[in-house]
Parts: structure tokens; C-alpha cells; sequence
């Protein structure tokens, strides 16, 4: 038990990394009308600018925190960010203008390293082979984060806007001091990376790992298949309504459906699957299952129907941990901080793009004035693009495994 304390932890952190996100959902309309004495719409355009600002942060600043902890350790840098998250939460909660809920999401986004350092820790206390399936376990507990957020965010929101910050600023503070206690530094001297400012910014990175051999085809593809997965919280929402007339209820049931079904493929089902296939299949398996997926929801007319498509898209998740895996096997073990600091960025600058490309082939395909009526659209796109990813994957070496540097 005592060895598995630290792994429940990280796995704590990441649901509440998680939660974090959808517990505030909920209020944040609501929170941005309040300071603002806006209207809905201009407190939507508020909302795109705080996340917006978020991703940004998390671009710039991922690399940074992932070298710290490669020169300082995990643990210092779990507990610090947790602690600051929990005061980052406090000042949202007592936040009375816009700008104070700005410099809310730039220290929410700098110091959002809870989850690319977990990944970071989760790797360095793998063996190689167990690498993808803890990975997946991270998944899971995303998962379930992701399910938990906006169901214990809509509870929460009926005792006020403020409510769900003064939440998730208790279960960050809570979880720091549990972490204080059971987690314990995995950066050893073995392994341990001096500080270098030209490789902690993300071009430095992306130059450093990008020049282990595979790691560059393999950094493109997490990046062109996190913008194709984006479909799923970029356009859902509207494309229930439009297709399927789901009510916003409705809406949340079926992510929340998508969201335990992710946590149980990854949680459950992933290590069999790679003791069975090994992870390159991992990924291509998972990769063309989303290809069909998402042809079939570009398609599909039927509520119903995309419901009972939830196991298939889930079950296409196998893709992101088994790449992970492969990535860290190739990165050394003084290099993992670096690599999971600059997926950060990658995921970053896909969650800013991302957005932008769904929602607007959406409103193409469903505007009055188009002749061509395809709510569906943005999952067709998200096939090419997976596609895409297959086509590159396939042509990609298998990668050695990197010494120290």
C-alpha cells in the first residue's frame, strides 16, 4: 500500500487537473456577466479570451516547468503548483473585475504543470514496457476528472458563482498536503538535468526532442491528432442540437457517457490490449478506429445511434497512451520532464487552434446561405486528419531508446 500511495496521488492530481476545468465551466457565463454587466454574448467573447489566455500560458510556460523538473524534481514542482493552483482558485473566487479573472487564468496557466509532470513522474517509476499502459491509467483519470467537473460544478453552482473556485481551491490545497507526505522524489542524481534557459522555452524544445530520431513524426502526429479529437468538446454541444435537437441535459449525459467510457478502456483495457498487440499496433488500432468513428458521427442522423457509437469512439483512446509510450521510451530518463513540458506545448497549441477549425467548418456546413447541409462535417475533417496521422505513423522507424544526456 505504502508503494502504491504516491501512484494514487498522481492519479488524484490528474482527476482533479481535470475537474478543475469542468467545475468552473458551469459559472463561468454567469461569473463574467457578474463582473462584467455584460450580456451572454459578450460574456462568451470574455470566456474565449480567458481560455485562449490559459492555452497561451501553457504553450510558453510547459517547457519551462517540465526542465524544472528535471533539474529540481517532481515533487517540488507537483507540490508547488498545486499550492499555487489552490491560491490561483481563491483569487478567481474573490475576483470582482475581468482583469483580475486574466491574471487568474496566466497563473492558472503558467503553473499548470500537474499534469505533464505527473505523466513525467508516472514514467519515471515504469519499467519500459509499462510505460503506455500507465499512461493510460493517467487517461482514465482523466476521464473520470472530466466526468466529475461539470456534475459536481452544476451542484456546487446553485450556492453562487463563487462557489465551485472555493471547491476546487480546497481539493488543490488537500491534495498538496496528502502529496507532502506519500509522494517521494524520483530525480535522482542518475538522472538529474541541469537547468538550461535555451532548452526550458518551446522552440528550444521542440529542437532538443525533436532531434531524437522518430520523435519529431511523432510529435507532429500528437499534434495533428489532438486537434482531430477536439472535435468531440469543440462542436458536440452544437452539433447535438442541431442534429439530434438534444437539450443542453441531454448534451451532458453523452459526454459524461464518452468521458467513463474513455476512463474505462484506458483503465482497464489498455494493458491487455498492449500485452496482446504491443503498442505500434496500439496506436494504429486506435487510430482507425477514430477514423471510422468519426465518418460514421459525420453521417449519422439518429440520436440514438450516435449514443450506441460511444464503445467504439472510446475504444479509439488506445491511440494517445500507446503513442505517449513510445515517446518515452525514446526520450532518457533525464529527458522526461523536457519531453512531457513539450507535449504540453503541443497540446496547447492545438487547443488554441482547434476550436477555431471545428467551430468554423461547423458554421459552414450549417449556415442558411450554403448549399450544402452537413452538420457532421467537422468529424469528417477530423477522419482526414486522423488519417493523416496512420499515413505518417506508418512511415515512421521504430525509434531507439535515448541514453542520458
Amino acid at each position: 500500500m505504502q508503494n502504491r500511495l504516491p501512484i494514487i496521488f498522481i492519479l488524484i492530481t490528474v482527476v482533479l487537473d481535470a475537474m478543475g476545468i469542468g467545475l468552473i465551466m458551469p459559472v463561468m457565463p454567469d461569473l463574467i456577466q457578474e463582473v462584467e454587466g455584460a450580456g451572454l454574448s459578450d460574456a462568451a467573447v470574455w470566456g474565449g479570451i480567458l481560455a485562449t489566455t490559459f492555452a497561451a500560458m501553457q504553450f510558453l510556460f510547459g517547457p519551462t516547468v517540465g526542465n524544472l523538473s528535471d533539474r529540481f524534481g517532481r515533487r517540488p514542482v507537483l507540490l508547488i503548483s498545486l499550492v499555487i493552483m489552490a491560491f490561483d482558485y481563491v483569487l478567481m473566487a474573490v475576483a470582482g473585475t475581468i482583469w483580475l479573472l486574466m491574471i487568474g487564468r496566466i497563473i492558472g496557466g503558467i503553473t499548470a504543470a500537474t499534469q505533464s509532470t505527473s505523466a513525467a513522474y508516472m514514467a519515471d517509476i515504469s519499467k519500459p514496457k509499462e510505460k503506455a499502459a500507465n499512461f493510460g491509467l493517467i487517461g482514465a483519470a482523466f476521464g473520470v476528472g472530466f466526468v466529475l467537473g461539470p456534475l459536481l460544478g452544476g451542484v456546487l453552482a446553485e450556492y453562487g458563482t463563487r462557489a465551485p473556485f472555493w471547491a476546487a481551491a480546497i481539493l488543490a490545497a488537500a491534495n498538496a498536503i496528502f502529496g507532502y507526505f506519500v509522494l517521494p522524489e524520483t530525480v535522482t542524481d542518475r538522472i538529474r538535468r541541469p537547468f538550461e534557459w535555451r532548452r526550458a522555452n518551446p522552440l528550444g524544445a521542440f529542437t532538443n526532442i525533436g532531434a531524437l530520431p522518430g520523435l519529431k513524426r511523432l510529435m507532429l502526429i500528437t499534434f495533428v491528432y489532438t486537434v482531430a479529437f477536439f472535435v468531440y468538446p469543440g462542436v458536440w454541444a452544437y452539433f447535438g442540437a442541431e442534429r439530434f435537437d438534444w437539450s443542453p441535459g441531454m448534451i451532458g449525459l453523452s459526454l459524461g457517457i464518452f468521458g467513463i467510457g474513455i476512463a474505462v478502456v484506458q483503465g482497464l483495457l489498455m494493458k491487455p490490449i498492449l500485452n496482446l498487440i504491443g503498442e505500434r499496433k496500439a496506436v494504429i488500432l486506435g487510430l482507425s478506429i477514430d477514423v471510422l468513428a468519426f465518418v460514421l458521427l459525420g453521417f449519422v442522423t439518429n440520436g440514438w445511434v450516435a449514443l450506441a457509437l460511444t464503445p467504439l469512439t472510446a475504444l479509439g483512446s488506445i491511440a494517445g497512451p500507446a503513442l505517449q509510450g513510445i515517446m518515452s521510451r525514446t526520450a532518457s530518463d533525464d529527458q522526461q520532464g523536457e519531453l512531457q513540458g513539450a507535449v504540453t506545448s503541443i497540446n496547447a497549441v492545438a487547443t488554441i487552434l482547434a476550436p477555431l477549425i471545428v467551430t468554423q467548418t461547423f458554421w459552414y456546413f450549417t449556415a442558411p446561405q450554403n448549399p450544402y447541409y452537413l452538420p457532421g462535417a467537422p468529424f469528417l475533417l477530423s477522419a482526414l486528419l486522423t488519417a493523416f496521422c496512420i499515413a505518417v505513423f506508418m512511415q515512421t522507424p521504430r525509434p531507439k531508446r535515448a541514453r542520458a544526456t
